[in-house]
């Protein structure tokens, strides 16, 4: 049952086995985290037709996300739970060769599901096991087995794309990273679409700050005024036209604007204009980090799985 008047969403494949992927998805991660709105969220989204949801372990959201699922197929809204992409992830705490399955274990029990889509690694940095923390105080930093760890992409440059696929067996399917007419990401997304890695974008429209330079730009203020479109919208179709998927963040605002992209597109003119933005990257590794920067909430890359 999907709503009246809004559009299916299409899909990307990602992968060797060409696995769908929603082009747009749900974000859970909130500050400060109210399960109950979280939860809400995530019904009324699946019941406007959204069919991918994006959790983690540091979210505290996957049992809201495995409730809402499980309620939204006792009302009808989907079929089962196999019509939902559901993606999480393990956090840093978590990042040791032993800790891999058991981590993923206690994620399925959270989400009260057998399996789920996408399993990944939050960030390309392991810390002393215990308790998921942020920011990461810098003295329990440690070594990564990126080889033991198996799925650790996340932000991931191109070198480091480069250092993966030298010793993966199993290449990423997905590479999640913060993307916005801000931050283009040109370079990282010719490399991608060259080894047929699919690009998620995290941060579509700038990301939960007082300052969001994405909603704030004067250039996509101009253009959505000329196209009759918000400048979310704007934001948002930009990326799906790069030819990458996103997860937006939207606690039940705008849910059904953040769908309505798929049935017009970007000028010439307007793609230039964007093209011309001056960047500015906001997601960098020290913000994860105590006690220097102030934290900030990071999507990362993301490597396909489907666990059981």
């Amino acid at each position: 049952r999907v709503g009246t008047g809004c559009p299916k969403i299409p899909e990307f494949l990602a992968g060797a086995a060409g696995r769908p992927v929603p082009a747009v998805g749900l974000g859970t991660a909130s500050f400060p985290f109210v399960e109950e709105d979280v939860r809400a969220a995530v019904l009324a989204a699946l019941e406007l037709g959204y069919r991918r949801l994006d959790t983690a372990v540091l979210y505290r959201s996957e049992r809201a996300v495995g409730e809402a699922v499980a309620e939204a197929a006792r009302r009808g809204i989907v079929a089962s739970r196999e019509d939902v992409f559901v993606t999480t992830k393990m956090w840093c705490t978590q990042c040791h060769p032993d800790l891999v399955l058991p981590s993923l274990r206690e994620s399925l029990q959270n989400l009260q599901m057998e399996y789920v889509d996408l399993y990944l690694v939050h960030w390309p940095m392991a810390a002393k096991p215990g308790e998921p923390q942020f920011p990461i105080k810098r003295e329990d930093i440690m070594p990564m087995d990126l080889s033991g760890v198996m799925i650790g992409v996340s932000n991931f440059t191109t070198t480091k794309l480069q250092e993966l696929l030298a010793i993966a067996e199993i290449p990423p399917a997905v590479n999640q990273v913060e993307m916005n007419p801000i931050w283009q990401q040109k370079k990282l997304i010719e490399f991608c679409k060259d080894k047929g890695i699919h690009v998620t974008a995290y941060s579509p429209l700038g990301g939960q700050s007082m300052s969001n330079a994405v909603l704030q730009s004067e250039v996509l203020e101009e253009i959505s005024k000329a196209r009759g479109k918000s400048v979310a919208q704007i934001s948002l179709r930009w990326i799906y036209e790069q030819g990458a998927s996103m997860v937006v963040k939207s606690l039940k605002l705008r849910l059904k604007e953040n769908m309505e992209i798929f049935d017009w597109e970007l000028s010439d003119e307007d793609r230039f204009k964007i093209s011309q933005i001056p960047q500015l990257k906001r997601v960098r590794v020290m913000g994860s980090l105590a006690p220097k920067a102030p934290p900030v909430w990071i999507l990362p890359s993301l490597i396909f799985l489907k666990c059981s």
